[in-house]
């Protein structure tokens, strides 16, 4: 009897440990303290476009696309190809591909335009629309709130017969809201422009 309570003591004093299995919600959490320790070592950098490339671009990145749950921005992931660029106080983006010779509108003139729009940059094969595909120009009033920001802002500094590339941020196109299906919400739009008339 003695014999058997040492033994059952002995099993009870060395029990195997309990091993827990990852819950899909433990993982997630695993994943976003392993984003937040990556941002908060990012937020030292004195750069904030370093923290952006190098925090979201190098780190986090190589995280989430094993999720398929984050994509960088180009506009600000691949800074180079936009150094020639001007940007404005707002945040928009544009360089002058053909200069103007004409007048500059004046808010409530309407301005004859041809455009073409891209998502993922310049050229890429996610053209959402074009004016000129469609061999019809787009009028519309400068500064009266008809078109998205960017545009009354583009097209309002514009000479007649200038052309521009303009890269524009979601504040100043569709927002978190995106539009008919087609632009999802957050998208940055790449347009080329062109500022045919004014009436």
């Amino acid at each position: 009897k003695m014999a058997v309570i040492s033994e059952v003591a002995s099993k009870k004093h060395h029990r195997q440990p309990k091993r827990y299995k990852l819950t899909s919600t433990m993982k997630i959490a695993i994943v976003a303290a392993a984003l937040i320790l990556g941002t908060a070592t990012a937020l030292s950098v004195s750069n904030r476009r370093s923290f952006v490339t190098k925090s979201l671009v190098g780190g986090a990145a190589s995280v989430g696309a094993a999720a398929g749950i984050f994509k960088p921005n180009p506009a600000f992931a691949a800074d180079d190809l936009y150094k020639d660029f001007i940007t404005t106080e707002s945040g928009l983006l544009y360089k002058v591909t053909k200069e103007g010779t004409g007048a500059v509108p004046n808010p409530g003139d309407t301005v004859y335009t041809h455009y073409t729009g891209w998502l993922d940059g310049f050229e890429s094969e996610k053209k959402f629309d074009s004016s000129r595909d469609r061999n019809r120009t787009f009028n519309f009033k400068v500064g009266a709130g008809q078109v998205i920001r960017g545009w009354d802002e583009s097209f309002g500094t514009m000479a007649i017969g200038e052309r521009r590339q303009v890269v524009i941020p979601p504040r100043l196109g569709y927002g978190d809201r995106g539009a008919g299906g087609i632009i999802p919400g957050g998208a940055t739009l790449y347009f080329d422009v062109e500022l045919l008339g004014i009436q």
